[in-house]
């Protein structure tokens, strides 16, 4: 088996052991918590796929909740887009739940943990209290309300909560440990004031629970087993558990927060201050911009669920990170589109070719495969005439004997079609060519079973039909920096390294059979690449974005 071949990673292992303490199996439960306040990115991918990857593999189930307590930056429209990548995905959570659904919980355990002398209102600012915390190797100064009477801090988080003050003027803190060398336990707030309407609740709030409070208590409301996230919350753990000791009641489920390595890619960022700044400062269209590394951008460049879910497994967990190849990603894209993608012909880059022996007006349909990977993908037809269209570049007047396109006096064949041989050009006032002259063999057409048929030439070009040919815009897209680690280099700012010719825009054509392509469907261009429809073709003007290059060598390392 697959999972026998590689083992058991480092939370699988986890999760056995606690099977073999005592923990039922039916008391397993996972969560993916994303905060609604920008799209999911490439780095989400992984805990989606490791939360409900998990939830596969055990029979457990899967929450989706979302960790909306800051009415600052969340919206529907995030809640929405979330919701839609996760299915994509081909993930199916158990219960849609948000943090929001718990707001009077989490004010009644803050009441209780008043009242226990846990928790008190601090009526300094924030600057003062980060300042009073000092360093890690220092011991932080207590605030002077720190020991205000319980009947006191109680009356004025209640004020809080009606309204009665200004935002910033005091929070809601736990009472923990000045002097503790981690620094999340130095007495955190656990409330601020915030007069924003929520997304959800409306009016109702003017305080919000500060994550780290929320976080940890809904996970036990859920009573999900493991919390799993990301390494920068290791050193938030102690104060999980302290919350969680607060809350915790004999006969339920004790969860267990643990950590695994995000992931990085390289010529990508994922820092969503950063794709903001992408998109306020117009160096991409949009979040859903192909060459965004979020989902949505991902999903109309032409990315597949399949192979980002492949890309997830070969990554693997780790305790430890670092940065993944992006032709790794690249490698698995390619190699699920090479299974599923239909071959079409189209033409990038043009120039005209005029078979002059070939009968005008004459019009010929020639089988061609769907997916010679696929033989249940079948055939279809496409029309050859007297006028194609080929790429520029596949022809040369002269070439040594390494160019296995068409020159003057050499023969190539054309894709399901006829051997021709190039005879002359015309060319325009600046030398351009502007069309080529061939001729061609009438009894060397591909799949006749004749003995020209079975002729060998060097080169095979692909080509389209111009009287039957559709226009179309290709948008090929490279990578949007031009280092591995843009927000990585110092004294710099990562928009110096955009990549000016990231996406360049050509005018083609393409065989009929294009115009009906669905937004999103995988097609691959004979020998030029991985393309799919974009979302803004119209009936009169397709568009088709490159998804990848159709192979560059990439083999991705055994282990």
């Amino acid at each position: 088996m697959e999972e026998e071949k590689r083992g058991l990673n480092f939370i699988e292992q986890i999760i056995e052991q606690d099977l073999q303490s005592g923990l039922k199996k039916e008391n397993l439960r996972f969560r993916f918590p994303p905060e609604p306040n920008g799209y999911l990115h490439i780095g989400h991918t992984k805990a989606i796929c490791i939360n409900f990857g998990l939830g596969e593999k055990y029979g457990a189930p899967v929450n989706l909740r979302f960790d909306d307590t800051n009415p600052e930056k969340e919206e529907q429209e995030f809640v929405d887009s979330i919701k839609k990548d996760v299915e994509w995905l081909g993930f199916k959570w158990d219960k849609e739940l948000y943090a929001s659904d718990y707001f009077q919980q989490l004010y009644d355990w803050a009441i209780k943990l008043i009242k226990e002398g846990k928790a008190y209102v601090d009526e300094q600012s924030s600057e003062l209290i980060t300042e009073q915390r000092k360093t890690p190797v220092e011991i932080g100064i207590e605030s002077p309300h720190r020991n205000r009477p319980t009947e006191e801090s109680l009356a004025l988080f209640e004020r809080m909560k009606n309204g009665e003050f200004e935002e910033g003027a005091m929070s809601l803190r736990a009472k923990i440990d000045m002097s503790s060398p981690n620094m999340n336990l130095r007495d955190p707030v656990m409330y601020r004031i915030l007069k924003r309407p929520h997304h959800r609740t409306g009016k109702k709030w003017k305080i919000y629970p500060m994550y780290d409070w929320a976080h940890g208590e809904s996970d036990y409301i859920e009573q999900i087993s493991h919390s799993l996230c990301s390494l920068e919350f290791e050193n938030h753990r102690p104060l999980y558990d302290w919350y969680l000791d607060q809350v915790y009641s004999e006969g339920t489920v004790r969860n267990k927060q643990r950590e695994f390595a995000r992931m990085n890619v390289s010529y990508m960022i994922t820092s969503k201050r950063k794709l903001q700044r992408l998109v306020s400062e117009g160096i991409v269209e949009g979040w859903d911009d192909p060459r965004m590394p979020t989902v949505t951008g991902l999903r109309r460049k032409g990315y597949t669920p399949t192979a980002i879910r492949n890309f997830i497994e070969r990554v693997g967990v780790a305790k430890r990170e670092n940065l993944i190849d992006i032709q790794l990603l690249e490698f698995f894209v390619r190699e699920d589109l090479n299974k599923k993608a239909k071959r079409m012909m189209a033409v990038v880059d043009p120039v005209k070719l005029i078979i002059e022996n070939y009968p005008e007006g004459q019009i010929e349909w020639l089988d061609t495969e769907n997916n010679p990977e696929d033989p249940e993908a079948g055939t279809r037809q496409i029309p050859f005439s007297r006028e194609l269209y080929i790429e520029r570049e596949d022809f040369k007047e002269e070439a040594n004997n390494k160019f296995f396109r068409l020159k003057l006096g050499g023969e190539v064949r054309l894709k399901s079609g006829y051997i021709i041989k190039a005879e002359r050009v015309d060319k325009d006032e600046n030398g351009e060519i502007t069309t080529i002259y061939c001729s061609y063999d009438e009894q060397s057409k591909s799949g006749s079973g004749s003995e020209a048929s079975l002729r060998k030439v060097k080169g095979t070009l692909h080509w389209v039909c111009a009287k039957h040919a559709e226009p179309i815009e290709v948008r090929i897209y490279e990578r949007l920096f031009t280092v591995e680690q843009p927000d990585a280099q110092k004294d710099t700012d990562f928009l110096d390294y955009v990549n000016p010719d990231s996406v360049s825009i050509k005018m083609g054509f393409a065989e009929p059979a294009l115009k009906d392509a669905a937004v999103g469907e995988p097609i691959q261009f004979q020998r030029i690449g991985y393309f799919t429809k974009d979302q803004s073709s119209t009936p009169s003007h397709l568009v088709f974005n490159r998804t990848v290059t159709l192979k560059d060598g990439y083999k991705p390392s055994e282990g």
